[in-house]
């Protein structure tokens, strides 16, 4: 295996569902060291779905690839104990613990863990936040969605909020605690020190409300949902043709005209009522019957073919299959078929020292007395943990 860009990075995953699994994977992805700590019961996610290997779900064979996987019942002080002294070997900890939960471990404050392991970089990640009046409260995705105004402006015009199907906020989440954790690391090799890192479903679902947050504060009007269009620009919307549905993506008013030309009717944007951006908006129900009329009878993938090449950012409408057999995807790499692992490929593209896959998602378990041997525990401290029940059944 080639050096990746974390190699010798060690991380604790002690975090389970979504958000914090979706961070670690990304740091092993680049080469990290993930060791990931399950309950004896496993993470949830092992049973999201309909089993499709010895390890569990789909949906966990997604998030949790590249780590190695052990049993800690944290509910023992026993466990406990192992859990302190992975930690101070590690460099990174990523959990969401209930911060009642850490109390009965006698953590009144999450911040006292990188108290007793200076040189520890701590992601925390919980609903939304530990203080505050939410604060300690649950949070998952959807109910993150509909509190924070995202599903508000999500849907058809004239029907209800509705929830966007991704878990768009667990992933969010996921990737700003990466982007937390790696800030943290450049900044500990200057000062040689460690910090916790706070992070919030609430506060990411706020963070990513564009553009409608920034137009309301600037306007005070309450944004409205605009279904596959743009609040800020047009034309940016699906369009029926005479084979599939395409999207139509203007930016500027230099692609509407050269969408015009493409449509042979270069006349449309030179009207007065369309010329600019603002007036597109303005007039967005016009421009559209306008466009339905020029489009219904075009071939929709040759158009959007067409537009891309012409400079119009246009595509097809596709299907998840269709999208996983498209050649660009294949081209990039984007779909991972190997042996007894199926996923999706790596986004970042490094040019030295490439994204890899290492390890297939564990099995609840898997690794944990092959951990704890490497840890430092006696063949004889590690039977007595099994023993007492502190791994689970996998002691």
């Amino acid at each position: 295996m080639r050096d990746s860009c974390l190699s010798g990075l060690r991380v604790i995953d002690a975090s389970r569902v979504l958000a914090g699994p979706y961070c670690a994977q990304m740091l092993g992805d680049m080469g990290a060291e993930v060791i990931k700590i399950e309950s004896p019961e496993g993470d949830e996610t092992r049973s999201f779905g309909p089993t499709v290997t010895e390890g569990g779900a789909a949906y966990f064979q997604a998030l949790n690839r590249n780590k190695r996987g052990i049993v800690l019942d944290l509910g023992q002080p026993e466990a406990r104990e192992v859990f302190w002294q992975l930690l101070a070997n590690a460099d990174v900890l990523i959990e969401n613990f209930k911060a009642s939960t850490l109390r009965s471990w006698g953590i009144e404050e999450p911040a006292q863990i990188t108290q007793r392991f200076p040189h520890l970089v701590h992601a925390r990640i919980t609903g939304f936040g530990d203080d505050g009046p939410l604060g300690g409260a649950p949070g998952y995705d959807a109910a993150v969605q509909a509190i924070s105004g995202l599903m508000s402006v999500n849907g058809e015009p004239m029907g209800g909020p509705l929830r966007m199907g991704v878990p768009i906020v667990d992933l969010t989440t996921g990737m700003q605690s990466t982007i937390a954790v790696l800030s943290a690391l450049h900044e500990r090799a200057r000062s040689g020190r460690g910090q916790m890192c706070d992070l919030a479903l609430y506060d990411c679902a706020i963070g990513i409300a564009h553009p409608y947050l920034p137009n309301y504060l600037w306007s005070g009007k309450e944004p409205t949902r605009t279904g596959n269009g743009h609040a800020n620009i047009a034309p940016y919307d699906a369009f029926d043709t005479a084979t599939c549905p395409i999207y139509i993506a203007v930016g500027n008013d230099r692609q509407f005209a050269t969408l015009c030309a493409q449509l042979d009717h270069p006349a449309l944007a030179s009207d007065e009522r369309f010329r600019r951006n603002v007036d597109r908006i303005a007039r967005r129900a016009e421009l559209k019957a306008e466009l339905d009329a020029l489009l219904r009878r075009r071939n929709g993938r040759e158009l959007a073919s067409q537009l891309q090449l012409a400079g119009v950012p246009a595509a097809p409408i596709l299907g998840i299959a269709e999208a996983v057999r498209d050649a660009q995807t294949r081209h990039r790499d984007m779909v991972i078929d190997r042996d007894d692992y199926h996923g999706s490929g790596f986004p970042i593209k490094f040019s030295r020292t490439p994204a890899q896959l290492r390890l297939r998602p564990p099995r609840h378990g898997e690794h944990t007395r092959e951990v704890l041997q490497q840890a430092g525990f006696e063949p004889s401290r590690i039977e007595s943990l099994g023993k007492s029940g502190a791994l689970g059944s996998s002691g």
